[in-house]
């Protein structure tokens, strides 16, 4: 095992740099490119590149490339070079750098790269890192109960705390990589959790020894992780470069890496990667070809596993199978591309968005075959959806992005059984279950201090909570056994705040910088229904 000395990245820390690649401003509005002059290039060089290398790609800083960035406002990516970021690395450069030769840093970053970057297993283990502070534990260094800890992840200022579930106490609080996306993962014990970054940056953590164990970089442009069923593998889902990568949790040494191409081969960006624990397997979306993969975690797979499902349809040959075992890889056509992946208990059906936003794809994972398309218009955020069984049979309900309503779709037919209408669009929904209730925030909008808590069985709308007014509220989740609901304050000052799930009565507030997720280590490592899996 290489044993590099352990630096904390800060890529976080810098993001703002000169990163700022103003992308998007307000309502959609696109900037507007111009070609970047030898001058500006030198600015970039002599200023930028230590921390966010001479390539753009990152180092102890953050990639300052337009995939990374498309959130951030030109206006903030202003702000951020004339006067640094607190609380990070990122000096502030005002007093170098006048007005125009800022704005032409932000076109620069914000302009594309001129060709695919090469991050392959070389780039990959050169950035591996061990924490040589760490040292393993046989039992956790602290009384609370392990299995209900919660993660909360701290995007205000680039932190995770690590709280007890049944005090509400902070155990400990941690500096982290720049942008965590897609949630924590935890080995099936909940010994251990892997973080992503959206530079790419993988943490490997201790729960029970509170100390990060390793590092590595495993893209430039990343959308999430998964976790193998036995806990042995990590997947990676890249946007850049086109990849699905394959990493021992163990370690976090590559053990395979797929190039992310059609069976025709045309290249995509990978969109998300799951794990499939009933399947013992991974489920892959990928952005810009019709096909969902499906990656075997089992060392016992048939070779038949490999394969492409539905050929004839997809218009091409079948390709021959030619692994078996771990990682043997079989290809399910679909009509279109799709991504934002919901799966019922059993992982038998898949339902995924659909890129126009306007219905749901079910597809049988045995049979590799589409079933039935849900009018869902609005952009449905499938992957918050969440089930419970209703009068006998299971529902899936899900908030829409773009509409002002939550849909309740009957999964035994798979037609929409029921609208209900809300204040604006919403992101997130959880449950648990061993609660009558499930919560459902509006994200989006003037009404975005409002949190829905709606009765599973009569499926209304029973309760209206708006816990700070103009602030916006989000991400419910629950403790180990169902008797609290956590909710988040979304912003740079907020907080966390506690609820007795049953009552609905605040029971405590601690304040946090942005807490984006708070993930309860017992329901993530059984896939709750009430849960984002």
């Amino acid at each position: 095992m290489k044993q590099n000395t352990f630096m904390p990245k800060l890529a976080g820390v810098l993001l703002a740099t000169c990163m700022l690649a103003g992308a998007a401003e307000a309502r959609g509005k696109k900037m507007e490119l111009y070609p970047v002059s030898d001058a500006t290039k030198g600015v970039y060089q002599e200023l930028c590149a230590e921390c966010h290398g001479g390539d753009r790609l990152g180092g102890i800083g953050p990639a300052l490339i337009t995939e990374s960035l498309t959130r951030l406002k030109a206006s903030a990516a202003t702000s951020t070079i004339k006067e640094g970021r607190v609380h990070t690395q990122m000096p502030a450069f005002g007093d170098q750098l006048n007005d125009q030769q800022i704005a032409d840093l932000v076109n620069m970053v914000k302009t594309p790269l001129g060709a695919m970057p090469v991050w392959g297993e070389k780039e990959i283990d050169a950035t591996r890192v061990f924490n040589e502070d760490y040292q393993p534990v046989d039992a956790p260094v602290y009384d609370s109960d392990p299995l209900n800890l919660f993660v909360v992840v701290e995007t205000g200022d680039h932190y995770a705390t690590v709280m007890d579930g049944d005090t509400f106490e902070p155990l400990t609080r941690f500096k982290t990589q720049f942008a965590l996306h897609g949630g924590p993962k935890f080995t099936p014990d909940g010994h251990f959790v892997f973080f992503m970054s959206r530079d790419g940056w993988i943490t490997k953590y201790d729960m029970w020894a509170l100390k990060v164990v390793a590092e590595v970089r495993g893209g430039i442009n990343s959308r999430n992780i998964a976790i193998s069923r036995d806990g042995k593998h990590i997947a990676l889902a890249n946007y850049l470069p086109h990849s699905l990568v394959m990493l021992s949790a163990e370690d976090l040494s590559v053990e395979k890496i797929f190039e992310a191409e059609s069976l025709g081969g045309d290249t995509t960006r990978v969109s998300a990667v799951y794990q499939a624990p009933e399947r013992d397997s991974f489920v892959v979306a990928m952005k810009d070809v019709p096909e969902v993969w499906e990656v075997a975690t089992n060392a016992n797979a048939e070779p038949e596993f490999d394969g492409y499902v539905d050929a004839e349809n997809y218009g091409k040959d079948a390709s021959k199978p030619t692994s078996e075992g771990l990682f043997a890889l079989r290809r399910i056509a679909v009509d279109a591309p799709m991504d934002d992946f919901f799966f019922d208990q059993s992982y038998k059906h898949l339902m995924g968005s659909s890129r126009d936003g306007k219905s749901g794809v079910v597809v049988d994972m045995d049979e590799g075959t589409t079933i039935a398309t849900i009018d869902l218009p609005g952009f449905p955020h499938l992957g918050s959806g969440i089930s419970w069984d209703w009068q006998g049979k299971s529902v899936m309900v899900t908030p829409h992005l773009s509409e002002s309503k939550i849909s309740v779709i009957d999964m035994t037919n798979w037609s929409v059984l029921k609208t209900l209408d809300t204040a604006g669009p919403g992101f997130f929904m959880r449950s648990h279950e061993n609660s009558k209730y499930a919560w459902a925030d509006v994200f989006f909008g003037p009404n975005k201090d409002q949190m829905y808590v709606i009765d599973k069985e009569t499926l209304e709308i029973v309760k209206t909570l708006k816990p700070l007014p103009g602030k916006t509220a989000a991400h419910i989740e629950f403790d180990r056994d169902g008797s609290h609901a956590i909710l988040s304050i979304w912003e740079n000052d907020g907080m966390i705040i506690i609820y007795d799930a049953k009552t609905l009565e605040e029971v405590k507030r601690i304040p946090m910088s942005k807490p984006s997720g708070k993930y309860n280590v017992w329901n993530k490592i059984t896939f709750s229904a009430g849960t984002s899996h």
